[in-house]
């Protein structure tokens, strides 16, 4: 018997006669069970009721309309194993017939054998159209959960760097008290004005990111270099400078951070290309370091320095229009204008170091621009000195 592993339900449609009732008796001895209808018109409800495995539907010598017929089938049953039987030999409408989908196109008398061998073939050819199936969906699966455990090590790894590096800016605050909190401030303000420029989602976290780990370069820097206790040489204001440097080759290592890599090495770059440590100017510097430039830059003015009163938020942003076209950008000025109009007040740490006014009550544009003052005896700004004799240690146009 050849219906062990064949399609068990089958429809017969075509008109009643000897030959039909000959291919369903023997169809039945073979173990099929025959379900019969007149005519395809009466056999396409019978789809929708009946969970039929094939199809045999007998067409008539030309029947032009057989390939619009097989797609119809096939839409109400896409599973359904469907042969077509012509006494016909029509070639044309054959190959449209197989196109649309049928499984085989049986020519001439209708011969119980050769269709039940051609029943064999049709579930023989979907069984391993349904295998290759499985296997492809298997296959897509295992790459999904591949992918999904790649982007898990990802995130595990991203969050363990993020948490090295917050690690690492961490020890930097702590070995001056006057940078606490500093990197944090910087993070949002950037964040803030990233949002205000219209920039993405991915954008705005890449600035924050930079934002926070912007000076870690400084743990480069010696001890003895941040608590000196007057002006540094020339070789230790060098060292300084580096920090843009080491911070993003620490960076560097870790591909995710490419782009944050770029905000730290150029964030003491100016708009005029008198910064370091490239010379980089205007467009040419990385959009993101542009915002942390002018976040450092209002960081300083807004929080206690020792060398300096503490400015409001309008009063900072007053001051800093002195450095368009200079140190900031105009088109970061504006944010930095629309922002600080619109919160009114931008604290986003609470400030609980002592606030110590500076000498004199003037503010001096060489305290904002001066970008690391030079060391002493130098024929630039001022050298860098330590916050403990009343000082700056980094200038306000580093807001270090």
């Amino acid at each position: 018997m050849y219906a062990f592993s064949l399609p068990t339900r089958v429809l017969l449609a075509g008109e009643e006669s000897p030959t039909a009732d000959d291919l369903r008796d023997q169809l039945q001895r073979q173990g099929f069970e025959v379900v019969r209808a007149a005519s395809a018109s009466e056999a396409l409800p019978m789809l929708a009721r009946l969970k039929l495995d094939a199809m045999l539907l007998e067409l008539a010598t030309t029947d032009a309309f057989a390939p619009e017929l097989v797609t119809e089938i096939l839409r109400i049953e896409p599973k359904l194993v469907l042969l077509l039987l012509s006494e016909g030999n029509d070639a044309r409408t054959a190959v449209l017939c197989l196109q649309a989908g049928a499984a085989d196109y049986l020519t001439g008398p209708s011969d119980p054998g050769t269709i039940i061998r051609a029943l064999q073939a049709a579930r023989e050819r979907r069984e391993a159209r349904t295998a290759e199936h499985l296997a492809a969906r298997a296959v897509r699966e295992e790459m999904a959960h591949m992918a999904a455990s790649l982007k898990r090590e990802q995130e595990r790894v991203s969050h363990l760097a993020m948490a090295t590096l917050d690690a690492l800016v961490c020890v930097v605050e702590a070995r001056d008290a006057w940078l606490a909190g500093h990197s944090v401030r910087v993070a949002e303000l950037a964040a803030c004005l990233a949002a205000e420029q219209g920039r993405t989602d991915a954008e705005i976290d890449a600035v924050r990111i930079a934002g926070r780990v912007h000076d870690i370069g400084m743990i480069s820097v010696g001890d003895g270099i941040l608590s000196k206790e007057g002006p540094l040489t020339s070789e230790e204001f060098d060292q300084v400078k580096r920090h843009v440097v080491i911070g993003s080759q620490i960076l560097s290592p870790l591909p995710q951070f490419g782009l944050i890599g770029s905000f730290v090495r150029s964030h003491h770059e100016r708009w005029d290309g008198r910064g370091y440590p490239d010379g980089l100017a205007g467009e040419t510097i990385p959009w993101g370091a542009r915002l942390l430039a002018a976040a450092e830059v209002y960081d300083a003015l807004t929080t206690s320095r020792p060398y300096q009163e503490t400015l409001t938020p309008e009063e900072a942003v007053r001051q800093m229009e002195q450095l368009i076209d200079t140190v900031i950008s105009p088109a970061v000025y504006r944010a930095l204008h629309t922002v600080v109009e619109r919160r009114r007040a931008l604290v986003f740490v609470h400030d609980s170091a002592p606030r110590m006014a500076r000498s004199g009550s003037e503010f001096r544009e060489a305290d904002l621009a001066s970008e690391f003052p030079g060391p002493a005896n130098s024929a630039g700004p001022p050298a860098i000195l330590s916050p403990r004799n009343g000082r700056p240690a980094f200038s306000s146009g580093d807001a270090a």
